[in-house]
């Protein structure tokens, strides 16, 4: 995977588009770091997209710290800037991201919010990334979830990972049957049309997966641990009728990078959002592709956010930070905070990979044939 070294900007030979869609992103904002809105709004402005940015927290640094401190911007704060944003006449979203809402109040205003746009502008794109927790533990209030559920119907692109799918549809995801099971959920019961899931460990799917989606391996099969495949879901508009597939699915892998990286989800999403092009939307004048809108968005948005990773993850190898270990962190606080640091990713370092509407470092994903029938 090619990533620019300083001072190759490459702008020479694919300059930045324009673009006349705005977007207006929801999600959390941190003074130092890169997660929520520090790792969303920079990539989608170097990509050529005006952005309008709400907080919904106001946080000194991510929690992985185990330290932070700040502010929750409460459900009468956002309904007061949205209110006013409308007043002023500047609430004028083209395309809308929301991110981490801690609260099942404050999410009920941002719900109230999409419909309104919605309302006003029945082409919005909205991508909602239902930011709910992670290696089966919630990060929000349970009452978050019932109003999630309500603000599915509303959203064009839903970007949950394993545990959120789960906990959407309360679906305990094993194997291919539960995931098409969850999956039939998502676009069947709640109307969403495009699905993607990032970060799925290959084992839990390899035995299924067909043999052209998968890398390379030795004989043993053990190098499938060290991959995540990616789905991305978009559903047929004569799904299930006269035998025809619910959706068309693409998947795509790429390497396992070990280790603790906040804020990749958020980048993920943003970058997914900003490659997502309908015959509705405003494309660049020079974008043209063969690949479905969803396909074309999840294998740029897969490809640039693993570039971000592996520069990231090849400068924190470089500092010789203090592994982690929960005993040694308790007794000296500051081996979390040096690790957190070196961990942060390198969104300015990287920004030639958002840069550049073309890139050869893209891996395009591939149609899964038969998902729906597969054993």
């Amino acid at each position: 995977m090619t990533i620019l070294e300083p001072g190759d900007t490459g702008h020479e030979h694919t300059p930045i588009p324009s673009h006349n869609d705005r977007i207006l992103s929801v999600q959390s904002h941190v003074a130092f770091g890169y997660v929520g809105g520090k790792a969303a709004v920079f990539p989608l402005q170097c990509m050529g997209y005006d952005v309008d940015v709400v907080n919904t927290v106001n946080f000194s640094n991510h929690t992985g710290y185990g330290c932070f401190g700040g502010t929750k911007t409460n459900a009468e704060e956002l309904i007061r800037i949205f209110d006013t944003m409308q007043q002023s006449g500047v609430l004028v979203a083209d395309r809308l991201l929301t991110g981490y809402i801690p609260t099942a109040e404050s999410l009920g205003s941002v719900r109230e919010l999409v419909k309104k746009l919605k309302l006003s502008n029945p082409n919005l794109i909205y991508l909602l990334d239902p930011v709910l927790g992670d290696s089966g533990r919630l990060y929000v209030s349970a009452d978050c979830v019932p109003v999630y559920r309500q603000m599915l119907p509303l959203a064009t692109i839903i970007t949950p990972n394993w545990f959120e799918v789960e906990v959407l549809t309360e679906v305990s995801l094993t194997d291919l049957v539960s995931l098409r099971a969850a999956l039939r959920k998502l676009h069947d019961l709640y109307h969403v049309p495009n699905v993607v899931i990032s970060s799925i460990p290959l084992t839990k799917l390899s035995a299924s997966v067909p043999s052209y989606l998968l890398p390379m391996q030795p004989m043993d099969g053990s190098i499938h641990a060290e991959y995540l495949i990616c789905i991305a879901s978009s559903i047929n508009d004569n799904g299930n009728l006269q035998g025809q597939p619910l959706s068309t699915v693409y998947a795509g892998c790429v390497r396992l990078i070990p280790g603790y990286f906040s804020g990749v989800g958020d980048l993920f999403s943003a970058l997914l959002l900003g490659h997502y092009h309908t015959p509705q939307s405003n494309a660049p004048l020079s974008f043209s592709t063969s690949y479905p809108p969803l396909a074309h968005a999840a294998s740029h948005s897969l490809s640039r956010t693993h570039a971000i990773l592996t520069l990231t993850n090849e400068f924190a190898s470089n500092l010789c930070l203090p592994s982690t270990d929960d005993e040694l962190d308790t007794r000296e606080p500051e081996r979390k905070s040096r690790r957190m640091k070196g961990r942060e990713l390198r969104i300015i370092q990287g920004q030639d990979v958002f840069r550049r509407q073309e890139w050869d470092g893209v891996a395009m994903m591939q149609e899964w044939e038969g998902f729906w029938n597969a054993v």
